[in-house]
């Protein structure tokens, strides 16, 4: 069974060698051979899962050893995979959530030319993730990690005619390039702490260091790797202060937003903290600002949610908030990793499902994305509106569904911190889930209900970009029509509204996820200073006034189609809160500055000296260079005047 881990990676890496260097003979069938490997392993996780759930927990995980990478005196570096609960828990997700996506991207890129390429960046990425989450080491999941920034690049911007998409895909590129930093610099740590850099192997040196004899040394040493750690998962998981790249990433195709900023790329960091739990329970430091990150931005990505128009970017800030849910309850330890996992698993069924449904939206609508040029489309895409309306119901957390079982889970371990951090964590994820059934019902209000407000919808000029470039194919900016999605996007809709409805209550019901990851992630039951009956009840109550508040402003209300000027934080949260105004004056002008002074010291110091020395020597040179003219007059005045001044000197001595 250890042989079929590399066959995980190997299909889809396959699927993107064939269709990026077939050639054009594979357009007609391309996106079929993308699929079909997406699918191929699929189904070998699902085998290496049955075979897994046949042994006991202790002796599920699987080692397998391909090759030495590099085999060097003092430095081993193996291509190794583990599989164990937690990797097995995101290949299944990866794979497949990843085969529903590139179905459900056989018909919505249809009547794209590049077709192929796209469905071969589609297969790349899938083999990237795969990797990242079955190395054995910190430096193999690294490659992964760069193969998955590699892969969002293209796929960000695959439309690159598009100023926007190319930008788009830039800053993604940049602002992840920090965070990888993070990880170069952890890994770096790890072995000169450690002496390597394998999974196991650091995590019994981290539990005999914090044990051992230079004890006070070792925490410092642990807080700079967990910290590395953190950036790391702030530049994948687009935490606050790496989180600006994700809005501006909705420029790819929805597929893209569905499968990598909903499913799996954005949920890479949460990966890497749990995985690093051993390091992240051993510095408490480290840790807290696990906590506190996961806190500011669930609610940060809340209120961008609440302001924003476009469908798709009010569900990319819908995703930073979740995403800082999940961090939140990593940061909490033993008592928070199986609910941040359970609640990642959830979370890719219901936000895939919902971006698939908003490009369903925009497929019948010429590619619009503003939501105020919609309303009432509930008659005209009947699936679109349940399967959507079902993962809406999740996201809040409504009764019975994924999502409130897992959100529910994480509040309650916020609050089993305890103290004076316990409740401003819990009080900051009930407030963020408030915010949460605000904003999502705003979109579905806007959506599906209300006034048909296309019908009298003012035209865009030809200026304005389209948000969706496929559109260029299909008539954008035309008179919509809106109709229901084939069925080859509405199957995958409708398999992850399934997920989005039971996942919860098959994982959350008896601890069954807490218990399968417990071998791997260990587990801790928390005491919070309220009962759990009580958490459940403030949930629910939050959500119905989340829920109220957005039904009084936008469905008792007419929704003008052009937005209104709205307050002072409403236009803030327009500009995602500012965040890349602040990057542009402290870092885009900061380092103009620090440019600009950097060219005057070296101007002015390291030239001044550099060339006053030059123009010293050429000065004395020169008049030395006059001493030696040529001229044979010269020479004799030269012996001449040396002479007699022999002659003075020797009389002069002789007289004193």
């Amino acid at each position: 069974m250890e042989n079929l881990i590399a066959l995980l990676v190997a299909a889809p890496l396959l699927g993107a060698a064939v269709l990026l260097c077939g050639g054009r003979r594979l357009d007609a069938v391309g996106h079929w051979i993308g699929t079909a490997l997406a699918a191929v392993s699929f189904v070998l996780g699902v085998v290496l899962f049955a075979d897994m759930l046949g042994k006991s927990p202790e002796n599920r995980t699987l080692m397998q050893h391909l090759f030495s990478w590099i085999p060097v005196e003092g430095f081993q570096a193996n291509v190794g995979f583990q599989l164990d609960q937690l990797s097995m828990t995101f290949v299944l997700l990866i794979t497949g959530v990843g085969s529903l996506i590139h179905l459900y991207s056989i018909g919505y890129m249809e009547h794209d030319e590049r077709r192929r390429r796209f469905f071969g960046y589609l297969n790349l990425f899938l083999a990237a993730m795969l990797l990242l989450v079955v190395a054995d080491n910190y430096l193999l999941l690294y490659v992964g990690w760069e193969g998955v920034g590699l892969a969002s690049y293209l796929l960000i911007g695959f439309w690159q005619h598009k100023p926007s998409a190319a930008t788009a895909a830039k800053k993604a590129f940049l602002v992840n390039r920090v965070g990888d930093m993070g990880l170069s610099i952890a890994i770096m740590l790890m072995f000169t702490t450690f002496g390597t850099f394998a999974f196991g192997p650091v995590f019994q040196a981290t539990g005999a260091l914090t044990s051992g004899a230079d004890a006070p040394g070792s925490e410092g040493k642990l807080t700079a790797i967990g910290l590395m750690l953190l950036l790391a998962a702030c530049g994948k998981s687009a935490q606050v202060p790496l989180q600006s790249w994700l809005g501006d990433a909705m420029e790819g195709p929805t597929p893209v937003s569905a499968l990598i900023h909903a499913a799996t790329m954005v949920t890479a960091g949460v990966y890497l903290i749990v995985r690093s739990g051993d390091i992240f329970n051993a510095a408490p430091d480290a840790q807290l600002a696990v906590t506190v990150v996961g806190a500011v931005t669930l609610l940060f990505g809340a209120i961008v949610g609440c302001a924003k128009d476009d469908i798709k970017k009010a569900l990319a800030g819908s995703t930073m908030s979740q995403i800082g849910y999940m961090v939140l309850a990593a940061g909490l330890g033993p008592i928070g990793y199986a609910f941040a996992i359970m609640h990642l698993v959830t979370h890719g069924f219901f936000k895939a499902g919902l971006f698939l449904g908003a490009g369903s939206v925009m497929h019948g609508m010429n590619d619009e994305v503003d939501m105020r040029k919609y309303g009432g489309l509930r008659k005209y895409m009947p699936i679109t509106f349940v399967t959507f309306g079902l993962g809406y119901l999740a996201i809040i957390g409504f009764p019975g569904l994924s999502g409130f079982f897992s959100k529910d889970k994480i509040i309650e371990a916020a609050f089993a911190k305890g103290g004076a951090e316990g409740w401003i964590l819990g009080g900051a994820a009930l407030l963020g889930a408030a915010i949460t059934a605000f904003y999502m019902t705003r979109v579905m209000l806007m959506t599906f209900f209300g006034e048909e407000r296309w019908r009298h919808a003012p035209t865009p000029s030809p200026a304005e970009p389209s948000v969706e470039p496929a559109a260029e194919t299909r008539g954008a900016h035309a008179e919509p029509h809106p109709h229901e999605s084939p069925k080859v996007m509405t199957i995958p809709m409708i398999v992850l509204a399934v997920g989005s409805v039971f996942a919860g209550a098959f994982f959350g019901i008896g601890e069954r996820f807490v218990k399968w990851l417990e071998p791997v992630t260990g587990f801790e039951h928390g005491h919070p200073p309220v009962s759990a009956l009580t958490v459940t009840l403030s949930t629910v109550a939050v959500m119905v006034v989340g829920v109220g508040f957005a039904y009084a402003q936008y469905g008792r209300r007419p929704v003008p189609v052009v937005a209104p000027r709205g307050s002072l934080l409403t236009r803030a949260a327009r500009r995602d809160l500012l965040q890349d105004d602040f990057n542009h004056v402290v870092l885009v002008r900061g380092g103009e500055h620090l440019t600009r002074s950097l060219v005057y010291v070296d101007h002015t110091l390291v030239d001044g000296v550099v060339n006053g020395t030059a123009a010293t020597m050429g000065g004395l040179s020169g008049r030395l260079r006059r001493l030696q003219n040529g001229f044979a007059r010269s020479y004799a005045v030269s012996m001449f005047g040396g002479a007699a001044v022999l002659i003075a000197a020797t009389l002069l001595m002789r007289a004193v």
